[in-house]
């Protein structure tokens, strides 16, 4: 983020270059969030493959005691399978450009067609498609609520005055730029509301909300997309990803394990879910060259945000830990810039995404009729 420059430090009589009194060496540029422009030395050691993790999924099948969920005997044993996956990544360059084309402060909800169609004029030739550049924009939106919720918080008391002073939730939210659904939560925070409260009245408003309180929460969730409660449509889309995902595996011949099996299997012997990827390979696969031992399917683009980045590698980390190297598939593709180490990143060009695309046309279609 840039900041106006004083002009006194830029005046002809000071020398910029001039090392202050009592400085130590030359000021250090703070690190962008997104990675670092151009790549440099810190990126590229990130695209070295985790030999180590390699080496950890070429000798699972090997281990006494198995590793978790595989079998103890494989009958027939373990085929070698190689995959040759062309991949097409958004260059980093072009995520960054495309930050400020699909956020704009206080846009939280869906997009009418008009900004759909003005979003799409604005991306022109750039090689990212207004699927990924949508994907991008609930990816910065999360990002955005995640680090903006401290603030938020600090100013709940000032929210709750302008609140009942008449000012609406999404009049409040677009002003202050905070996810609608986070300001209502805040303003029942500052009524002194427990969390366990806040959170059992949002999950049945109709029961426990009255009059305003009601109907502003109604049209705070109906527009944001990034906190509301019900996220119903959300997981049913990422569920059928993951079954057209098994569907491609099956038909080539691969063998696996789901992730319900590996749950039910869990709960049985732990009492919970340790380590569910959605696909647990029971074959030897490379995928360009690379081993992998489990794939965990993304219903979203791949940005190359801290926040995404660091969940994502904390989940990797402990199937790397479980069953070595395995693989990150992004249903709208991923940033050439993201890079997790202990997973290669796919994208979903080799998927036949039909009963997918026709799903979210009919939710498309039903979202229509409503309005």
């Amino acid at each position: 983020m840039s900041s106006d420059k004083n002009p006194k430090k830029d005046s002809a009589s000071s020398n910029s270059n001039a090392p202050k009194k009592g400085a130590t060496g030359p000021r250090k540029r703070k690190r962008r969030r997104s990675g670092a422009k151009g790549g440099g030395k810190r990126q590229e050691k990130s695209f070295q493959i985790d030999k180590d993790a390699v080496l950890r999924a070429n000798e699972r099948f090997n281990r006494n005691p198995p590793a978790m969920g595989l079998p103890t005997k494989m009958d027939p044993a373990p085929k070698n399978i190689k995959v040759n996956w062309k991949l097409k990544p958004v260059p980093q360059r072009i995520e960054r450009e495309v930050h400020d084309i699909v956020c704009r402060p206080g846009e939280f909800g869906f997009l009418d067609d008009e900004r759909v169609n003005e979003i799409a004029d604005l991306l022109g030739d750039r090689p990212i498609s207004l699927e990924q550049a949508l994907s991008l924009r609930s990816a910065l939106n999360q990002e955005k609520a995640v680090f903006s919720h401290g603030r938020l918080q600090r100013r709940a008391r000032e929210m709750l005055r302008k609140y009942e002073g008449g000012e609406s939730v999404l009049s409040l939210s677009k002003r202050y730029d905070f996810p609608p659904v986070n300001m209502f939560r805040a303003i029942l925070s500052a009524r002194n509301w427990s969390k366990n409260r806040i959170k059992e009245t949002l999950r049945e408003p109709d029961k426990k909300l009255k009059g305003r309180d009601l109907t502003e929460f109604r049209k705070a969730e109906s527009q944001d997309r990034v906190t509301h409660v019900n996220q119903t449509e959300t997981h049913h889309a990422a569920d059928l990803f993951e079954k057209v995902l098994c569907d491609h595996f099956t038909a080539n011949g691969v063998r696996f394990r789901t992730q319900t099996e590996l749950l039910k299997e869990q709960v049985a012997s732990e009492g919970r879910p340790i380590r569910t990827p959605d696909l647990l390979m029971l074959d030897h696969v490379e995928i360009n060259g690379v081993p992998v031992a489990w794939i965990d399917a993304k219903h979203f683009y791949g940005a190359n945000l801290s926040f995404q980045r660091k969940k994502t590698q904390k989940q990797v980390n402990r199937y790397v830990e479980e069953w070595g190297h395995g693989a990150i598939i992004f249903r709208h593709g991923f940033c050439d810039g993201l890079k997790l180490k202990g997973a290669i990143l796919l994208d979903a060009s080799h998927i036949d995404l039909t009963e997918l695309i026709e799903h979210n046309k009919r939710l498309n279609d039903e979202r229509l009729n409503q309005d």
